[in-house]
């Protein structure tokens, strides 16, 4: 895909997205939103995988770490034909495939989570296993800046340094925005830059929702990353992008609209108001 038609997928997919939401009265959307534009250049640009072979064996792995925004991932498998239109019809209900947050079960699925901080010690196994066995495949991983306040994560990010897992690709979605407060205002992240760095990490800092940078850092990581460290990307991003009212707002967290609300934001999206 061109820029242009990967920016197009990335709209058609949010709506997509927001649509399964209304339906089923609940999910993280923004907090899906603000990584939206990470993923399309990971699974139509960045990612080694078989579009026919989901499972194929030296594909690149894909961990979504904050992983309440997996429900961004499954309008992605229904159109590279993981999963179908039902499955996305019956997000959240009884018996339904797909949930708040993503299963072993559902096809394309490399990581389930739920408690924020693990995976990226999932992502980290991955890759240390894959440079252990000499497989040249990738691991990518989205964390959340929340996210970054676990102990965890810096663990792992140790880990990651120490043993120069240059196979591991982690985007820290910038967004600013915890579930009822500014991060700043809670405990100071910055400059999140140095901090990785500090941890062993080749550091780079980006407009998350610019794919086309996505992508440059993404590949300029590899060629100027020399010492064979782990990257980590900071994308500054905006929560709910795409919904004028829904952006950088505190209390959405795990929002979403209905009513007329619902239609003004499919509308943005480009969906018609009775989707």
């Amino acid at each position: 895909m061109n820029l242009d038609e990967m920016n197009e997928k990335c709209r058609q997919l949010k709506l997509k997205t927001l649509q399964m939401c209304v339906k089923a009265g609940y999910g993280h959307v923004t907090s899906a939103f603000s990584c939206s534009e990470i993923l399309v250049a990971l699974y139509y640009n960045l990612m080694n995988i078989d579009k026919n072979n989901p499972s194929w064996e030296e594909r690149d792995r894909f961990v979504m770490s904050k992983n309440h925004a997996s429900i961004m991932l499954y309008p992605v498998f229904e159109d590279l034909g993981w999963i179908n239109q039902n499955d996305l019809n019956d997000f959240g209900q009884d018996d339904s495939l797909l949930g708040g947050h993503s299963k072993m079960s559902i096809v394309g699925v490399d990581f389930a989570g739920g408690s924020l901080g693990i995976g990226l010690g999932v992502a980290c196994g991955m890759a240390y296993g894959n440079k252990a066995d000499g497989k040249s495949l990738k691991t990518y991983c989205i964390i959340g800046d929340g996210e970054c306040y676990e102990g965890s994560i810096w663990e792992s990010a140790m880990f990651a340094g120490h043993n120069k897992l240059s196979n591991l690709v982690v985007f820290l979605d910038r967004n600013r925005l915890c579930m009822t407060a500014v991060n700043e205002n809670i405990l100071s992240q910055e400059s999140l830059f140095d901090k990785w760095r500090a941890f062993g990490w080749y550091v780079d800092r980006i407009d998350g929702h610019d794919i086309a940078k996505i992508i440059s850092a993404v590949k300029k990581s590899f060629s100027e990353n020399v010492e064979g460290k782990p990257v980590c990307i900071i994308c500054d991003t905006i929560k709910g992008h795409g919904v004028d009212f829904m952006e950088d707002q505190v209390f959405m967290h795990g929002w979403v609209p209905k009513g007329e609300k619902a239609e003004i934001a499919l509308k943005q999206l480009g969906g018609a108001e009775n989707e």
